[in-house]
């Protein structure tokens, strides 16, 4: 238990200075305000006004996120079966040898291949560019 104690003195020190901080702020901050601080903010533009139902949104925002989503997933898969490859030496009968063996080598190669050729046709359809 005595190697928990700094852990727990640094979690309460933190939580402490959060809810000091939340609660003391409304007694110290300015109050003035004014309408241009109780609009909704838009990058220092003018807000311009929407419909009721909200309105169209760009559809390249979402693809974007699915797109980061789809090669993050990727990094997240690669890299524990590349860590597990690290006390090995870079020859192929280590990586051959090792724990995981030709199936894993195999399934991480199909996998890299997907990945690719979706990256491929994404870029072939412009769905990086940003314009």
């Amino acid at each position: 238990m005595d190697l928990y104690v700094p852990i727990l003195v640094l979690a309460v020190l933190a939580g402490g200075f959060a809810i000091f901080s939340v609660a003391i702020a409304p007694f110290t901050g300015p109050k003035r305000w004014n309408r241009a601080k109780l609009d909704a903010y838009e990058c220092g533009i003018e807000p311009t006004p929407q419909p009721v139902g909200g309105g169209r949104f760009p559809l390249k925002y979402m693809v974007t996120a699915m797109l980061f989503i789809v090669f993050d997933i990727e990094i997240i898969f690669l890299y524990p079966w590349a860590v597990s490859f690290a006390p090995l030496k870079n020859d192929v009968g280590s990586v051959l040898s090792s724990g995981l063996g030709v199936f894993a080598l195999v399934e991480m190669l199909l996998f890299i291949v997907t990945v690719l050729v979706a990256y491929a046709y994404v870029w072939r359809r412009k769905g990086l560019d940003w314009d």
